[in-house]
């Protein structure tokens, strides 16, 4: 779950991170009052949960509050990047002579929390790391000890800091790896954390991406939630408890099991073909689960073919018939689709379906195979 950067920011400031003092406005009246009330030039942020704002034209300096109040206007109902802007934040802008980046991220490989920073800041970390990745400095962090003042001292110096900024940056990177663990984050970054032209720190954009497995422990969190930002079959299939996320491709696949989700992508780009997205139904899943997963892929129009692997262990390949079966009585679904059923009741599951259209198999590779043929109007 992503947080919007006024709530990543306002989350930082509870742990002692410095923020711009500002709001967010929903109309341009809203906004022009902020700007008055701030009484100084400020910065109109669209927020939306995307990258790329600036360079869309969402992020704009205005002088005074009729300056802000017309701009604010602008830049709601912009639709950047497939999402319409539907608040700003309206923040006091910040004379800047520097620019770092500082973040807390999951290393999956380490298992540990890992603390980057770079002296190039305001620009994304995924470029810094591939065109100068000897920019970034890295520490990892004992999750039994957290970030040590030593560690955040040795950061500051790594990116070449002023010795007058080390004690305050110590501070903010303490700051920030607490705010990561207090919101079970599994990222929160300060890009830009500035350098003012008074010499002083200060987080100017923010953000936070929580780790859904830990909401339960957060409902305050939770209720963050901006439904308008997500697909609407990502919220779809958190309500019926599945794992989607769409992608790019072609061929919906419905697969039980993250491992063999991503296993059945991986063979179907091995035929050449592209996945539409990623859907785990889980284990033990019963037919209107299974019912409700087919209704999310077939909604997405770039769906050309779908494929359905399902390995039946705890998930019983007749009940995953049965959803089929369900889910086409109501999509009608104008599609080709192949079917991989093997385990469980794999037999009464194919029986189910012997009069459905579709190609039924017990190899992936055929099934990929067809799949692919398939979204490409070859079968």
């Amino acid at each position: 779950m992503k947080l919007h950067e006024f709530q990543s920011k306002r989350i930082f400031a509870r742990y002692g991170v410095p923020i711009p003092e500002g709001d967010v406005a929903t109309t341009p009246v809203e906004a022009g009052a902020i700007a008055a009330r701030l009484g100084k030039p400020v910065v109109i942020k669209s927020q939306v949960l995307v990258g790329g704002r600036g360079k869309a034209g969402g992020i704009k300096l205005a002088r005074d509050p009729a300056e802000a109040e017309r701009i604010a206007g602008q830049i709601l109902g912009m639709d950047i990047k497939g999402l319409k802007v539907k608040k700003v934040l309206v923040d006091e802008a910040a004379r800047i002579q520097k620019e770092i980046y500082l973040g807390v991220v999951v290393d999956r490989a380490t298992k540990r929390a890992v603390m980057m920073a770079s002296a190039e800041g305001g620009v994304e970390i995924e470029e810094v790391a591939r065109v100068s990745p000897e920019k970034i400095y890295k520490v990892s962090i004992n999750p039994f000890l957290g970030l040590q003042p030593f560690q955040a001292r040795e950061i500051a110096f790594g990116i070449g800091l002023d010795k007058d900024l080390v004690g305050s940056f110590a501070a903010i990177a303490q700051g920030l790896y607490k705010a990561f663990v207090g919101t079970d984050a599994s990222l929160a970054e300060i890009n830009p954390l500035v350098v003012t032209d008074e010499h002083k720190l200060l987080a100017v954009d923010g953000k936070i991406v929580l780790d859904d497995n830990g909401l339960f422990r957060h409902p305050d969190l939770e209720e963050m939630r901006d439904l308008d930002e997500e697909a609407p079959a990502e919220t779809e299939a958190r309500k019926h408890g599945l794992s989607y996320v769409k992608l790019d491709g072609n061929v919906g696949c419905m697969v039980n099991g993250a491992g063999l989700a991503m296993a059945t992508m991986d063979v179907i780009k091995l035929f050449g073909g592209a996945p539409a997205n990623f859907l785990d139904i889980g284990g033990g899943a019963k037919a209107d689960k299974v019912a409700a997963a087919l209704r999310m892929i077939l909604s997405d129009p770039n769906v050309k073919s779908v494929l359905f692997n399902i390995f039946g262990g705890i998930t019983r390949c007749d009940e995953v018939a049965k959803g089929i079966l369900t889910a086409l009585e109501e999509v009608k679904p104008n599609v080709p689709m192949v079917v991989r059923l093997v385990g469980t009741n794999e037999e009464e599951g194919r029986r189910l379906l012997a009069n459905a259209n579709m190609r039924a198999t017990t190899s992936l590779v055929e099934a990929a195979q067809l799949a692919v043929a398939a979204a490409r109007g070859e079968a």
